[in-house]
């Protein structure tokens, strides 16, 4: 009996002493995350990704009126426009879903097979708006109209701006939120969906996700944060949200709201096959169109070892960052709710992060 026992506690000393190793350093984490935010003047909430094992820490209130803490299940977290690369990837699922169908089309075909009446569609790709080299510059995405839109009245309103907006040449870099709302339209148009249904059935059910949604299907007893400005003096001023009217205007280019743990899964699923595989994932962010490091909503860096993307809205004090190692085993996913609305003191934040959690392999920018 002696001899039967000794390997049983021997095994259960070292997962103990293992799983208080690991609490430990989960603790240290958290309490440096925190510190890190409190030095800054910022708040937010923050999921932490140490060789494969996310930790969300939160810190501060999402609503300081109603003294609802970042954090709370209760709180859905505005996504900006580290929502456009799902959009280019439902862009790529369909790319492979029509092949040898009368609807088949890759990044190179022309956007003029859905919007006939676009000024200069007859020269612009698909991948040009996947890459932002479309040449349109046509501004006020993020101004807003106050009006409430339906997905089909907003790209109407798009296609209107773009053709009485001045424009560059195709393949010329502008970062531009209306490249992405028509990509929703040509998702609209190939599926005969709308892109509601698409980003319900194609990441949200496929993944299983509890507190991810569009704006207009956010649910009673779900709340989505008030934003703050801060300058290093008083927290909690300034405080601004999104209203529905402006969500309705940038459908696939800023409407999602989710979590940081729920939107580290869609990292995920971009490449081991829920949403993309790893191929797919490759033609999404190595267009023939890419210019810059910007591709497909994400931008690779140090040899494409790294993947980020950040996002903000005009006028109000939101910030999202994602960094994360391509193989999403290391990173951060970052939504911050008070910011001093410069996006390299934001950086800042979590470039410190990222130091901490793994030295000398993040990029500060």
């Amino acid at each position: 009996m002696l001899g039967a026992s000794a390997p049983l506690a021997t095994g259960a000393i070292t997962v103990q002493a293992a799983t208080t190793t690991t609490q430990n350093s989960q603790t240290e984490m958290y309490n440096f995350v925190r510190n890190t935010f409190k030095k800054h003047h910022v708040r937010g909430v923050v999921t932490v990704v140490k060789n494969g094992v996310p930790q969300t820490i939160s810190y501060g209130y999402a609503w300081y009126g109603k003294r609802i803490g970042n954090g709370n299940p209760k709180v859905t977290y505005p996504t900006a426009s580290l929502q456009k690369v799902i959009t280019a990837a439902i862009i790529v699922q369909l790319i492979n879903e029509t092949k040898n169908t009368d609807k088949a089309f890759n990044q190179n075909t022309k956007i003029s097979r859905w919007y006939p009446n676009l000024k200069n569609a007859n020269n612009i790709s698909v991948g040009n708006l996947m890459t932002h080299t479309s040449g349109i510059t046509a501004a006020k995405t993020e101004i807003n109209r106050g009006i409430v839109y339906s997905e089909a009245d907003a790209l109407d309103w798009v296609v209107k701006n773009i053709n009485n907006s001045p424009s560059d040449n195709v393949g010329t870099y502008h970062y531009n939120n209306s490249n992405f709302i028509l990509l929703t339209g040509i998702i609209r148009q190939i599926t005969g969906l709308s892109y509601e249904q698409n980003i319900q059935t194609r990441i949200i059910q496929k993944l299983g996700l509890k507190n991810t949604y569009l704006y207009q299907n956010i649910p009673k007893g779900i709340t989505d944060p008030i934003s703050y400005y801060s300058n290093g003096g008083k927290n909690y001023q300034n405080a601004n949200y999104i209203k529905a009217s402006l969500a309705s205007q940038i459908p696939g280019a800023g409407n999602l709201f989710t979590t940081p743990d729920e939107y580290y899964r869609i990292q995920v699923g971009l490449s081991d096959g829920s949403i993309l595989d790893k191929s797919d994932f490759h033609y999404l962010t190595h267009l023939n169109s890419k210019i810059t490091e910007y591709c497909g909503g994400m931008y690779l860096k140090q040899n494409e070892s790294l993947k980020s993307a950040y996002g903000s809205f005009y006028g109000m004090h939101f910030g999202t960052w994602v960094q994360l190692t391509t193989d999403n085993q290391n990173g951060i996913v970052m939504f911050l709710n008070q910011t001093n609305d410069n996006e390299n003191a934001e950086k800042d934040v979590g470039y410190e992060i990222l130091q901490h959690i793994k030295p000398n392999t993040f990029v500060s920018r």
